[in-house]
């Protein structure tokens, strides 16, 4: 099968930072789906691990998370699934990637594919939404209001990904006042259209733009990007008994200065529940699930900005560069072999 892997780590600029190879279709055991492929979606995640993993010797590493595609085979223990479904998902961090023809992933963390949806608009949704809906739900508990704080959550770095999918679940899901960060036009423009009441520039002290507000402190701040040049202005515009998440890697995190306001903090990673095979890993399928169920009733959509050609070597290469720059908005996606 065609796929497109690396086998040293390095800059994006490097003509062999990707290559494509040819490897054999791997077959289904236990709970396994065998997908084929038909459209991925390209995350920091991607240029994280291709710039700084050694693949194992001689071994060439295959990237890629989000996809959408075709159930050809299963295993014997599978019981969710069956040959010629359409799924979408996110993968786990510890297997094959999706950037191949046919893909092995356990059925406990796809999802339907969204019908009214094709796959490239499927594929841009599976990681965004599993971490947006994790740290949402199940770590800042958004259900839960903290006493005496505003109604409201801060997502930092709104016109991302996750940032992007985060706000339509709250529009969706929630009696929440959204407020989004954007720093262009573009972005801002999209955060409106997605739902965010409100609009802040992250490059203006945030504080002083939630004080300017009057809706008082919000309860939840949801920090997508670039944390470390945020968390002095987190401390201060957070309501006590607050809570806070992250999501971006960080060398150091200090909380201590949570500590006089008793805010908890919440690192979400969605790759937890398979590479540690959690009891409750079903919860990723039956979150996908009902994200295609929101979209299916309009009540959400993708978050699919631009699709390039066929997935190979040069155009993987090409959409590494543009998520590397940081600037992209909603998600980039490459469809077909």
């Amino acid at each position: 099968m065609r796929a497109v892997a690396y086998r040293i780590p390095q800059a994006i600029s490097a003509e062999t930072a990707l290559i494509d190879v040819d490897l054999p279709v791997p077959s289904p055991e236990d709970r396994d789906l065998l997908v084929e492929i038909k459209a991925v979606s390209v995350n920091p995640v991607d240029t994280k691990v291709r710039a700084g993993v050694q693949p194992e010797p001689n071994q060439p590493k295959v990237l890629g998370w989000d996809a959408a595609g075709v159930v050809k085979a299963v295993g014997p223990k599978v019981t969710l699934f069956q040959v010629g479904d359409e799924v979408f998902y996110a993968g786990a961090l510890d297997r094959p990637g999706t950037n191949a023809e046919f893909h092995l992933v356990d059925e406990r963390i796809v999802g339907r594919k969204p019908k009214s949806l094709g796959f490239a608009e499927a594929a841009a949704l599976p990681l965004t939404a599993i971490t947006a809906w994790e740290t949402l739900f199940d770590r800042l508990k958004v259900g839960e209001p903290v006493p005496g704080a505003a109604n409201a959550v801060l997502i930092i770095g709104g016109a991302g990904g996750v940032g992007s999918i985060a706000i339509q679940l709250l529009r969706a899901l929630t009696n929440l006042t959204v407020i989004a960060t954007a720093s262009r036009p573009e972005t801002r423009d999209w955060v409106l259209k997605l739902g965010a009441h409100q609009v802040l520039d992250h490059g203006r002290p945030l504080a002083t733009e939630i004080e300017q507000l009057a809706l008082g402190a919000p309860a939840f701040v949801f920090s997508t990007t670039n944390t470390d040049k945020h968390i002095g202005e987190i401390v201060k515009l957070i309501a006590p008994q607050g809570r806070f998440a992250l999501i971006d890697d960080l060398p150091v995190l200090d909380v201590m200065p949570f500590k006089r306001k008793a805010v908890s903090t919440h690192w979400e990673m969605m790759f937890a529940r398979p590479m540690f095979k959690t009891p409750d890993m079903i919860e990723q399928h039956n979150l996908l699930n009902r994200v295609a169920e929101l979209v299916d009733s309009g009540k959400i959509r993708t978050t699919l900005t631009e699709t390039l050609g066929p997935i190979n070597a040069a155009m993987l290469r090409k959409a590494h560069q543009m998520i590397e720059t940081g600037r992209t908005r909603g998600k980039l996606v490459l469809e077909g072999f």
